[in-house]
C-alpha cells in the first residue's frame, strides 16, 4: 500500500504497461524530456528512448493520424494531449479514422490507441483551456469514453485501456492532479465498460464523474447531517453507458440526479437522462435531475467561473427538492 497522487498514479500505471509490453509507445506535444505539462511521462526520455516516447511537433491532427497508422501496424500508441481542448484539431483523425477503421476495414484492422491528457474547468485557465470534450466525442461510433477520478480507478482505468484493442479516450481532470489516496500495489484491471459504486444508500441515486465525485461527497456530508441517505454512483464509463448497475440503484431508490460538469445541452447527462427515461420510467417517483454547467464559454474571472461550475451547496439543494416530492 503506499499514499501517491493521482498523477503519479497514471504514471505507475503507464510504466507498468511500457515495463510489459514493449509495443506501447507514448507521442505528444512535450511528453519526452520534458516529462510532459503535468509530469505524466517525467523520466521516460531516459529510461525508454526516443523512439518510445516521442516529441512531436505542435500539429495534433498529425501525429494522432500518426499513432492511428502506428496502432494499425501492430504499436499501442498513447496519444497525450496537453490539453484537451487541444486535441479538437485532431478531431478529424479520431472521428474519422481511430473510430471507424475497424468498422470500414471490414474488421482487418484494430486501433488499440489510447487517448489521454488533461481537460475539465482548472483555476482561470480560460475559455479555451476549460474545455469538457466528453461531450464532444460521445456521439461517435467505435470511441470507449472513460473518466478517472481517483489515483486509484486512474491507474487501473490507464492499464486497461492500454490493454483494450479498441481506441479508448481518457479524461483526466487538470484539478484532481494533485489528488492523493492511498492505493493497493496489487494489479487493479477494472473493467472500460461498469461503473463504481462510491456510497450505498436507500434515498436517491446520484450520478456523476470526474472532479464532480468530490462535490457530490462534499454535499453528502451535509446530506447526511440533514438525515439523507443517498446512494453514489462515479460513472467512470461514458460510452458504453453501464445501465446495469445504474437501473439496480434507481429501482431501489426510485429517484436520481446527475451531477456533472459537462455543458448542460447536448452534454453526458442529456444522454444519461434519455437513456434512464427509455429504460427506467415505471421506477422514478420524481423527474430526473441534471445539475450541469452553463452553456457558456467559461470566464476567464475566478467569481464567474466558480458561478458556471455546479458548487457543493447546489447540489444538496437539489437532492433536498428531489426527495422531498
Amino acid at each position: 500500500m503506499a499514499e501517491i497522487l493521482l498523477f503519479e498514479a497514471l504514471r505507475e500505471g503507464l510504466q507498468e504497461e511500457m515495463d510489459r509490453d514493449p509495443r506501447v509507445v507514448v507521442m505528444g506535444e512535450d511528453v519526452g524530456h520534458y516529462g510532459g505539462s503535468y509530469k505524466v511521462t517525467k523520466g521516460f526520455a531516459e529510461k525508454y528512448g526516443d523512439l518510445r516516447v516521442l516529441d512531436t511537433p505542435i500539429a495534433e491532427n498529425s501525429f494522432t493520424g500518426m499513432a492511428i497508422g502506428a496502432a494499425m501496424t501492430g504499436l499501442r500508441p498513447i496519444v497525450e494531449g496537453m490539453n484537451m481542448g487541444f486535441l479538437l484539431l485532431a478531431f478529424n483523425q479520431i472521428a474519422n479514422n481511430a473510430g471507424m477503421l475497424h468498422y470500414t476495414s471490414g474488421g482487418n484492422y484494430t486501433i488499440p490507441i489510447v487517448i489521454r491528457g488533461p481537460g475539465g474547468v482548472g483555476r482561470q485557465l480560460g475559455a479555451e483551456h476549460s474545455q469538457r470534450l466528453e461531450s464532444y466525442f460521445q456521439s461517435v461510433p467505435g470511441l470507449q469514453l472513460v473518466a478517472c477520478s481517483t489515483p486509484q480507478n486512474a491507474k487501473g482505468l490507464m492499464k486497461s485501456a492500454i490493454r483494450s484493442d479498441n481506441p479508448v479516450i481518457l479524461f483526466e481532470h487538470v484539478l484532481l492532479y494533485n489528488l492523493k489516496e492511498v492505493i493497493s500495489d496489487q494489479e487493479y484491471l477494472p473493467s472500460l465498460e461498469k461503473a463504481e459504486i462510491v456510497r450505498f444508500g436507500k434515498d436517491i441515486t446520484i450520478l456523476t464523474y470526474s472532479r464532480m465525485r468530490h462535490h457530490v461527497l462534499q454535499a453528502t456530508k451535509t446530506l447526511v447531517y440533514k438525515g439523507y441517505d443517498p446512494e453514489i454512483i462515479d460513472i467512470v464509463s461514458l460510452k458504453p453507458l453501464d445501465l446495469g448497475t445504474i437501473g439496480i440503484s434507481i429501482k431501489k431508490t426510485n429517484k436520481v440526479i446527475i451531477v456533472e460538469e459537462c455543458m448542460r445541452t447536448g452534454g453526458i447527462g442529456a444522454s444519461l437522462r434519455a437513456s434512464i427515461i427509455e429504460h427506467f420510467f415505471d421506477f422514478l417517483d420524481a423527474p430526473v435531475g441534471c445539475l450541469s454547467s452553463q452553456d457558456v464559454p467559461t470566464p476567464y474571472s475566478g467569481p464567474l467561473e466558480e458561478l458556471t461550475v455546479i458548487q457543493p451547496h447546489q447540489i444538496v439543494q437539489a437532492v433536498e427538492k428531489l426527495c422531498q416530492n
